[in-house]
C-alpha cells in the first residue's frame, strides 16, 4: 500500500524557509554523497538507480518540510524490508542527513523539525 506523507508543520513555511527546492535538491545531492562515502552505508545501495532514488528523496524531504509536494511511495516497511536495516544503521543516515541539512545552512530549528519527522519513520524502516 503506497504511503503518502502529511506533515505537521503548516502547508509551506518551513519548506519556504529553508530555500524551498533549490535548497532541498542541494542537501539531498549532499546527502547522498556522505552516505554513499560511507563505507557502513554504501552497500545498501548497490544495484540502486541513483538518479531515481534522489528524486523520490527530494520529493520525500519536500513533503516533510511541508512543501508543495504530496510525496506517495511505497510503505515504509514494505519498502525497506529486504535491506535488514538495523538501529544503527538509521541512526548513520539520520545522521547524514542532519550534517547535509546544517551544511546547507539550514537553521538548527529546522533541522530539529526535519530530524523528527524523520525519526518517527524508525520504526517500519527497520522492521518493527
Amino acid at each position: 500500500m503506497p504511503v503518502r506523507i502529511v506533515t505537521r508543520m503548516s502547508e509551506s513555511s518551513l519548506y519556504t524557509e529553508i530555500g524551498g527546492r533549490d535548497a532541498v535538491v542541494a542537501v539531498v545531492d549532499d546527502f547522498y554523497d556522505r552516505v554513499l562515502d560511507d563505507d557502513r552505508l554504501a552497500g545498501f545501495f548497490e544495484d540502486t538507480a541513483m538518479d531515481d532514488l534522489r528524486a523520490h528523496q527530494i520529493a520525500f524531504v519536500s513533503s516533510v518540510a511541508g512543501g508543495p509536494v504530496e510525496y506517495t511511495g511505497d510503505d515504509m516497511r514494505a519498502a525497506h524490508a529486504h535491506l535488514d536495516i538495523a538501529d544503527e544503521d538509521f541512526d548513520a543516515v539520520a545522521g547524514h542527513l542532519e550534517a547535509a541539512l546544517r551544511e546547507n545552512g539550514v537553521r538548527s530549528e529546522n533541522v530539529a523539525a526535519i530530524v523528527e519527522e524523520v525519526a518517527a519513520l524508525r520504526d517500519p524502516i527497520v522492521g518493527r
